[in-house]
């Protein structure tokens, strides 16, 4: 038995939040973006991810017309930091509506440290932060998917092994439903399946991978 929903008759409103409690859990870009007149902005977006490769892109969206996306469209440079379980109230906290002119760094009391590459600043204590310039936009509807392509990573030593990050040291906060968020919790590991090992008589558990 199943429930139906349609998203014509729902409207825009109520299937977003059907899609927001499905659709998880969903990583964070921490972006900070320097405005035209040189004000720094941080906001948490939790439509993101790895766009691309060779060359490396990562995507995030903005629903609606969003500071961070005003910005980077104005400067062609962002940054995007990795929002660890010791920054909780931080992240949430960069979430709130200030004005447009305001500074969340200081309105959240976050330290700021200079980039590599680009002028807008990193999260000084995310583990990892991605400096990015604009490769391109695409409007969908309400949204903006915003594609960064990666000219610098900064990794902390504290969560390296063997020169990789790892899972347990990184710590990363993720999206759910609602106001509801997540820590990593359990963590599986299990191979790929080489089709050369295809084992006859295969019996999963129901799972199916492309």
């Amino acid at each position: 038995m199943r429930t139906d929903f349609d998203p014509a008759e729902l409207g825009p409103g109520a299937f977003y939040k059907l899609l927001n409690s499905v659709v998880v859990p969903r990583p964070i870009a921490w972006v900070a973006t320097t405005s035209a007149d040189g004000v720094d902005n941080l906001a948490p977006h939790s439509f993101f991810t790895v766009a691309c490769v060779d060359p490396p892109v990562v995507q995030f969206t903005s629903v609606g017309r969003k500071d961070s996306l005003a910005n980077v469209e104005a400067t062609r440079e962002m940054t995007v930091s990795l929002t660890p379980e010791w920054l909780f109230e931080e992240v949430n906290a960069t979430g709130t509506n200030f004005p447009h002119d305001a500074d969340e760094f200081a309105e959240v009391g976050l330290e700021r440290e200079p980039s590599t590459h680009v002028r807008p600043p990193r999260v000084a204590r995310s583990p990892v932060v991605l400096e990015c310039v604009l490769h391109s936009t695409v409007c969908l509807g309400d949204s903006t998917v915003v594609f960064g392509r990666v000219v610098h990573a900064a990794v902390s030593d504290d969560v390296l092994v063997d020169g990789r990050p790892q899972i347990d040291r990184l710590k990363p906060l993720a999206r759910l439903g609602g106001n509801q968020w997540s820590t990593i919790g359990e963590v599986l590991e299990k191979r790929r399946i080489d089709v050369q090992d295809w084992p006859e008589g295969y019996e999963g558990s129901g799972a199916a991978g492309g």
